[in-house]
């Protein structure tokens, strides 16, 4: 009962905080952006998205009718002169950056198209924070791919060397990089708090990705088709996307007043939640049923990280965060939301009852 208080006291302190806050989110158009700027609706804020155009097909934007939410201004973070206009114009205090190309496979197929995107993006934002008098907190996500990949079995600490080896994941590096720059050169003088998140694989209602383990198996599961993996035995931090959100919310709500609360932080599940590909897909088939099942067949693709887990310590400790569901339960939300929109449900109205369930 004290925990499920506690909880519920969380939503109530995030509601009261960002209500009438404005928060300028890039990448809203995005899986987790779609998120984000729902729950921020919920919670009575002002937000403005800036993104490229979702892509053609399915999308949860376009599936939660994202344009009503926010403000919307579409466009490429490495457009310099139209973010800043849009940027300029809202005057946010709070920034939240999740504009990125996040595929590894799309990495190695258009590298400098990622590097574009997720490094110089990310300059371009931090210099109209930079420019900007409004701006009173900042927090960049990255990706627990930015660190060193040495396949170790424990997790890595927020002071492990940034290195990842493919060009997503090394240009996700830079990103880190280039924020701690501006933090140390230009923002900490003002007093402006600045924090990077580096979250492991979420998972969630309304992604519909190529090359992500979940959309597979949701498109494979509803065509009737057989789930195929890659690689069954590779070791992932997977976590509903509920989980990152509620860590990002806290910590751009927290340093906006504590600058001392800036800093960088692993987001990821607990250590018996990270599970080997193989096992994740079991837990699909018996959340879907009909008849699902999975099969293995190697296609001879690039490199990819074997093993990887994350040591969130440090926001444990610093903010009291803490993961709230286990993998099977972030599965089931996931086929309840996609069921939900193969039946003509309102998935808004999952969408909204899945936070309200994810606090209690």
């Amino acid at each position: 009962m004290a925990d499920r208080q506690g909880a519920m006291e969380s939503l109530v302190n995030l509601t009261n905080f960002y209500k009438n806050k404005r928060v300028f989110v890039t990448g809203h158009t995005g899986f987790k952006g779609g998120w984000l700027i729902f729950w921020l609706q919920k919670m009575g804020a002002e937000v403005c998205g800036y993104a490229r155009a979702p892509l053609p097909g399915l999308s949860l934007y376009r599936c939660i009718r994202g344009e009503e939410l926010c403000q919307s201004h579409l466009g490429d973070v490495a457009d310099f002169g139209r973010l800043k206009e849009a940027f300029d114009a809202f005057r946010p205090e709070i920034v939240i950056h999740l504009a990125a190309q996040a595929i590894v496979r799309e990495g190695y197929r258009a590298p400098r198209d990622t590097y574009l995107t997720n490094l110089m993006g990310t300059v371009n934002l931090l210099e109209c924070v930079r420019l900007s008098p409004a701006v009173r907190s900042v927090l960049n996500v990255t990706t627990d791919k930015v660190y060193k990949n040495r396949e170790w079995e424990w997790g890595y600490r927020e002071t492990d060397a940034l290195d990842g080896y493919d060009p997503y994941s090394n240009s996700k590096s830079c990103s880190e990089l280039a924020t701690h720059s501006y933090r140390n050169s230009f923002l900490n003088q003002r007093g402006v708090a600045v924090s990077t998140a580096r979250a492991g694989n979420v998972i969630g209602g309304g992604d519909f990705a190529a090359d992500r383990i979940l959309p597979d198996c949701l498109r494979a599961a509803a065509a009737g088709e057989d789930i195929v993996l890659r690689n069954p035995y590779s070791v992932r931090p997977y976590q509903h996307v509920l989980e990152p959100l509620y860590a990002y919310l806290l910590i751009a709500a927290t340093q906006y007043g504590d600058l001392s609360r800036a800093g960088y932080y692993n987001v990821g599940p607990n250590e018996d939640d990270c599970y080997a590909t193989g096992k994740l897909a079991d837990i699909f088939v018996n959340a879907w049923g009909e008849g699902a099942r999975w099969v293995s067949k190697e296609d001879g693709g690039p490199h990819e990280a074997g093993f990887l887990k994350l040591d969130c310590s440090r926001i444990k400790h610093a903010f009291g965060w803490r993961p709230r569901w286990n993998l099977k339960t972030a599965v089931e939300k996931t086929v309840e939301w996609e069921k939900c929109r193969l039946s003509g449900g309102d998935v808004r109205a999952c969408m909204d009852r899945q936070i309200s369930e994810f606090f209690s």
